[in-house]
């Protein structure tokens, strides 16, 4: 097992799973200093006591070299053919890419290494890209990385937003083999809405604002979110493609011992799991201690359930994921035994 025949594709299996957190923890207390908002509001509203907020100068590439170095050792190799970077709050807004700069610090200078841009579905969409790339055989072992650094994008003076976001970092390598062998990840299902892009929006910055001619809004600067909205078209398209990724996977809904939902919110995540007919002992959950993490969120996850063990080998999982843009895409696999390593710091080179 693990060498595809000259017939088939090669699937994707996870081979390796890292994760990282800044160091600081900031309260509900200390984002509600000059809010309309209050501890309890937070933690039941949205279910989440703290997250981990960056220090100057730490920016998402450290936090996804971190990861990346983290999941390489995990996998036990220190080379791999291609970084799939994804991030909704990247070092450059425009130019250069974050993939290629994280690569070379990795020591991966030379190999093909880009920038996914799909919100908080970003991590789905790249294991699907990374699967393509192993599908082809353009590439026989892929890093895939997820990292935010959301918390530069939080509005301190919007209650909505100021509370639910955080920074973090998760990567898993990916190697060709079997699609029947543990850790191969499932079909995926991608979707988008670009009519509702607006509904999850940071205004300034981009070419419609630019080419506009007009000067940014100092909320312009912030993630914008409205929230009744969103959350009505998350839990809608994350039950779908739920639906979607399982019936793809020959799965029924009482096939699955974990749930690994994005951390958007945590009444979000129940509201999905509820309307799928899975249990509280089938989630797993984080977004009290990280809260949402963007494209960070689901290997984030993954690798801490690993870590406590509220994960196993042999466990059928499936992941599923909604942001902005609207985008939203969801998967299967059965969990690998594989090395998951998680720590609470990121250093710069």
């Amino acid at each position: 097992m693990g060498r595809p025949t000259a017939r088939t594709a090669p699937a994707s299996v996870i081979t390796g799973i890292g994760a990282c957190l800044p160091p600081r923890a900031v309260s509900n207390d200390e984002i509600s200093e000059g809010l309309d908002t209050s501890d309890t509001w937070i933690r039941e509203r949205i279910g989440i006591r703290e997250r981990r907020h960056v220090e100057s100068p730490t920016s998402t590439g450290d936090l996804a070299v971190q990861a990346g170095r983290l999941a390489l050792k995990a996998d036990g190799y220190d080379r791999v053919d291609a970084v799939v970077m994804t991030s909704t709050t990247p070092d450059w807004n425009c130019c250069p890419a974050t993939g290629p700069a994280v690569a070379s610090r990795l020591g991966l200078t030379g190999v093909g290494s880009f920038d996914v841009t799909a919100a908080c579905s970003g991590f789905l969409y790249s294991l699907s890209l990374a699967s393509g790339l192993i599908a082809t055989r353009t590439a026989r072992r892929v890093l895939v990385i997820g990292a935010e650094t959301l918390s530069t994008i939080r509005d301190p003076l919007d209650r909505d937003t100021a509370a639910i976001l955080g920074d973090g970092a998760g990567a898993v390598v990916l190697r060709a083999g079997e699609p029947d062998e543990p850790g191969a990840i499932g079909r995926c299902v991608l979707g988008s809405d670009g009519e509702l892009a607006e509904l999850l929006q940071v205004p300034a910055g981009g070419s419609r604002q630019r080419s506009a001619g007009t000067v940014p809004e100092r909320a312009d600067q912030y993630l914008q979110m409205r929230g009744k909205e969103t959350y009505r078209h998350a839990v809608q398209h994350m039950r779908q493609a739920s639906l979607d990724a399982l019936r793809l996977a020959g799965w029924d809904v009482s096939d699955v011992d974990r749930l690994a939902a994005h951390q958007a919110n945590a009444r979000i995540c129940d509201s999905v799991a509820d309307k799928l007919g899975i249990g509280p002992e089938r989630r797993l959950a984080n977004i009290d201690r990280v809260g949402n993490t963007g494209a960070a969120s689901i290997p984030l996850l993954l690798a801490e359930s690993a870590v406590s063990g509220d994960l196993l080998p042999g466990q059928r999982a499936l992941l599923v994921a909604f942001g902005s843009g609207l985008t939203w895409a969801a998967t299967t696999l059965v969990w690998p035994e594989v090395t998951a390593l998680t720590e609470t710091a990121a250093h710069r080179d």
